[in-house]
């Protein structure tokens, strides 16, 4: 039988509450978490509701998790007493608020949609978010070894937990099924394969391009990142800058090269809008972006091969297939939240697996691999995708970007090495050790804030 949520955290049907109702979550031991739970008498006389007059902040992107929690939210607020005030607002917008917010010391927003890999080291850093981990590990029934690795990983901040995951997506492999066939191509699986097979679907003269993605300097970094995984490489060995070896350079090059040589014209500028546009349009044979987008390829009224598009798991390369796997998208606590507790409790329910099965069904890829195992956790998504996601969150690794505070200027230093190779520049070691220089002394300034 299924638990009500004032069951898995702690409230039986006697109404009798423990001390701090989300027992063992180590509001009781650890003093920077103070508890706001009521007493076992005050929820006995407020309807065995846990947390009953407590009013949480939640501040969401513009974003189809947004959508999907929002009416589910009556149900949470039924069970615990908890009234959650949401507002709303674009990326952009998103970040200057909370930053703005954050800056003046406030207590609100209580819990809040944040992107780990772009903000979140800047965000612990500065003491905004408050840690999970006790919360996550001893949390009854909420099985946190459910997350896949690579989603914590995302979310982890010098080895503490900054956020709980709530959007995953991973570098895939899209390709023309119809074209492959035709020619005979079996669908790559390594690196040096795939440059086989660009090369002999490439045909510029009748407008077919053998592959195309991201070639903007900023937006590229994330989608090279598996070409360098891939090959053994990474943007940081111990926290060193690393993006000048020979096996990062290679990736920089294999990357560079099938846009320099077969893509679309004008591929400099593009970022996936662009990339994904022109593959719905039928005019290129692969494409490697992230699964999350896989929509605009396959969506009949954006795309006229929406019939023939494939999925396949990065290709490999020397260290085999590393596409990245990441959590797009995490909920993490205000570190000043007068509410932790309450604040814990919705963040508990959001990506409890009930909650993560009825998000995920709208389409929105969670990070537990039990919902993934179910069939009806997978309703959302094509079929032929879904065993591409679950084995890409198996290999991948935890970040697409140099884990950094000043995180644009570290990408700008990354991109330039590709874009080189684009514009036709073969000596590129000078490059990539400047590029090195400059993501090192981003690397060094961290490390005084």
């Amino acid at each position: 039988m299924k638990k009500s949520f004032k069951q898995w955290i702690g409230v039986g049907t006697t109404a009798v509450m423990a001390a701090t109702v989300l027992a063992g979550c180590g509001s009781t031991t650890n003093t920077t978490q103070p508890s706001t739970a009521p007493s076992a008498g005050a929820a006995a006389t407020a309807n065995a509701k846990p947390f009953a007059g407590k009013t949480i902040s939640l501040v969401t992107a513009n974003h189809p998790w947004a959508d999907a929690i929002k009416p589910l939210l009556p149900d949470f607020e039924k069970e615990t007493g908890i009234k959650v005030n949401v507002e709303s607002f674009f990326e952009d917008q998103l970040t200057q608020k909370l930053t703005v917010q954050f800056t003046s010391g406030s207590a609100t927003p209580d819990v809040f949609m944040y992107r780990p890999l772009q903000e979140g080291k800047l965000f612990y850093k500065n003491g905004w978010v408050q840690p999970l981990d006790d919360y996550a590990q001893k949390a009854k029934d909420y099985d946190f070894n459910d997350f896949s690795k690579s989603a914590i990983g995302s979310t982890t901040v010098e080895s503490k937990l900054a956020g709980i995951p709530i959007i995953t997506e991973q570098e895939i492999l899209y390709y023309r099924k119809d074209l492959l066939q035709k020619a005979g191509i079996a669908v790559p699986k390594t690196l040096d394969e795939l440059n086989a097979a660009v090369k002999k679907l490439h045909d510029p003269k009748n407008e077919m391009y053998g592959f195309v993605a991201r070639g903007q300097r900023s937006p590229l970094v994330t989608q090279v990142s598996s070409f360098l995984y891939s090959e053994g490489a990474d943007f940081t060995t111990s926290e060193k800058a690393s993006i000048n070896t020979p096996e990062a350079i290679k990736a920089f090059t294999t990357y560079g090269t099938l846009l320099k040589d077969y893509a679309p014209p004008g591929v400099l500028n593009m970022s996936w809008p662009q990339a994904f546009g022109i593959f719905a349009q039928g005019k290129v044979a692969f494409l490697t972006d992230a699964n999350s987008l896989y929509q605009n390829a396959t969506d009949p009224a954006k795309s006229k091969v929406a019939d023939q598009v494939g999925f396949a798991v990065f290709p490999g390369g020397k260290a085999g297939s590393k596409p990245y796997s990441i959590t797009s998208w995490g909920l993490a606590m205000n570190a000043k939240s007068g509410n932790k507790d309450a604040t814990w409790a919705f963040i508990q329910w959001a990506t409890s697996k009930d909650v993560v099965l009825k998000t995920q069904q709208k389409g929105n890829p969670g990070a537990r691999a039990s919902v993934w195992d179910k069939p009806e956790g997978t309703t959302g998504f094509p079929a032929e995708l879904v065993p591409i996601i679950k084995e890409s969150a198996k290999t991948g690794v935890d970040h697409d970007r140099p884990t950094v505070i000043s995180v644009g200027e570290a990408r700008d230093a990354v991109g330039e090495i590709v874009q080189k190779v684009m514009s036709g520049e073969t000596n590129l070691q000078p490059v990539a050790d400047k590029a090195n220089q400059a993501l090192q002394t981003i690397i060094d300034k961290d490390k005084t804030r």
